[in-house]
């Protein structure tokens, strides 16, 4: 499997390439569709966006860097990873939680019944965004490795 690594870590890249633009835009769709009058028109668009951004992209990309990440771990040795990955994972975990919640409101939305406002979705991207700098800079700087 070392043999891989390299193949392995560019998989994991891409998938969390894919994903993490679907993390970014799925939360600015739901801003906007926060504003839109339900049962409209515009309403059942978006919600045939955020339903395909999410089932087609965001759940294939985010089960790929699970598995992928897992296979990397596995051969970069456990015994290897510092308090850096420590970190890391904290934050890959909040990004899961997150992408949850996400997958919750979009039911919201599907049914009619969302109560956030365009300004939580906003907020919500920008937490998003700062989880993505601090594990790519975990990651790549490694600023507590011994």
């Amino acid at each position: 499997m070392e043999n891989y690594y390299d193949w392995i870590k560019a998989g994991h890249i891409i998938a969390m390439t894919a994903w993490m633009a679907g993390m970014f835009y799925l939360p600015r769709l739901y801003a906007y569709h926060a504003d839109v009058k339900v049962g409209s028109e515009i309403d059942k668009k978006y919600c045939l966006m955020e339903s395909r951004l999410l089932k087609i992209i965001m759940n294939p990309a985010m089960v790929a860097v699970l598995a992928l990440g897992l296979m990397l771990l596995y051969v970069y040795g456990i015994s290897n990873v510092g308090l850096w990955f420590h970190i890391k994972i904290t934050f890959v975990l909040a990004l899961f939680l997150i992408h949850g919640i996400l997958a919750k409101h979009r039911k919201t939305f599907i049914k009619g019944e969302n109560k956030k406002s365009s300004m939580y979705f906003k907020v919500l991207n920008e937490i998003i965004t700062v989880f993505f700098v601090i594990i790519v800079v975990m990651v790549i700087v490694k600023p507590f490795d011994d």
